[in-house]
């Protein structure tokens, strides 16, 4: 991914978005925000079924989407998130990639 450096993560994630699947995205992202609350958890298990844990302060909160509800996910433009349903209702997704910063300074005055 060296050459998507000098893009601004928000157009990464929105090109994914609006190009591919939930699917791909979620392949491409590294957190997710779920209805507000950011998600490091999430996974697919054994029968592609997609599993998102988060804290919502000290409660665990958990949700799971089947293939085809993740097939019928649909991304709003606007809004810039995609839109799933599952058995409790319509739930926004937003996939996040994480930026890593490089400290420079430290490393031009090791020698000092």
């Amino acid at each position: 991914m060296g050459y998507h450096a000098a893009f601004p993560n928000e157009r990464l994630i929105d090109m994914t978005a609006l190009n591919d699947t939930l699917l791909h995205a979620l392949e491409h992202c590294d957190m997710l925000i779920i209805d507000g609350l950011h998600a490091f958890e999430f996974s697919l298990d054994e029968q592609d079924q997609l599993h998102v844990e988060c804290m919502n302060g000290r409660t665990l909160e958990h949700w799971r989407f089947t293939p085809t509800q993740m097939q019928a996910a649909t991304f709003d433009k606007a809004l810039k998130h995609w839109i799933i349903t599952s058995d409790s209702g319509d739930h926004h997704l937003e996939c996040v990639e994480a930026t890593s910063g490089h400290d420079d300074e430290d490393s031009d005055h090791e020698d000092a």
